[in-house]
């Protein structure tokens, strides 16, 4: 089974250990994004796993490329472009405290990526299954006609889509 998950990763910086954000000198970065972990997951599982997104043509773009690479994850859809990759900040919770999260991803590649950007004829030869969340189309811009123009593809041939809510109150509004 090929399974084509779409959507941005991020570059996660986080306090060592515990520390709070005022407390922090240095911060741990790693990249993760819904997506993303899903299909590392997948390719972790034996799944012939892609995922499939928009990123900047840099170092930082190309790190986030290998991060998932790195588990066996098809990146060669990737499209390359734009100015910035996302970034979100993590401070852990300890024990009643919460963990808090600050994202900074206006202006990311994804965010600005366009319908043109994306061949789902190419992207989807041999898939089974397409994988999105809600917060893909949440980010904006032409993110909503992109994502239906990936569901409209899968419909049209015979592609299953499932589709995390993954609802961020951050992203969203009323």
């Amino acid at each position: 089974m090929r399974v084509v998950t779409f959507g941005e990763i991020m570059m996660r910086l986080n306090p060592e250990g515990y520390l709070r954000f005022v407390q922090a000198d240095k911060f741990e970065a790693s990249y993760a994004g819904g997506e993303a972990n899903v299909a590392v997951s997948l390719a972790n599982y034996g799944l012939d796993a892609s995922f499939v997104t928009k990123l900047p043509a840099n170092p930082l773009g190309e790190a986030a490329r290998n991060a998932v690479r790195h588990f066996g994850v098809d990146t060669k859809d990737i499209v390359w472009g734009g100015e910035r990759l996302g970034l979100y900040f993590v401070e852990k919770g300890a024990s009643q405290r919460a963990s808090k999260v600050i994202y900074d991803r206006a202006g990311s590649a994804i965010a600005k990526a366009s319908r043109s950007d994306f061949d789902w004829a190419k992207i989807f030869k041999g898939a089974d299954w397409f994988h999105f969340t809600g917060i893909t189309p949440a980010l904006g811009g032409e993110n909503p006609e992109i994502c239906l123009d990936a569901v409209k593809y899968c419909h049209e041939h015979g592609i299953t889509v499932s589709c995390d809510l993954n609802y961020r109150g951050k992203l969203w509004t009323k």
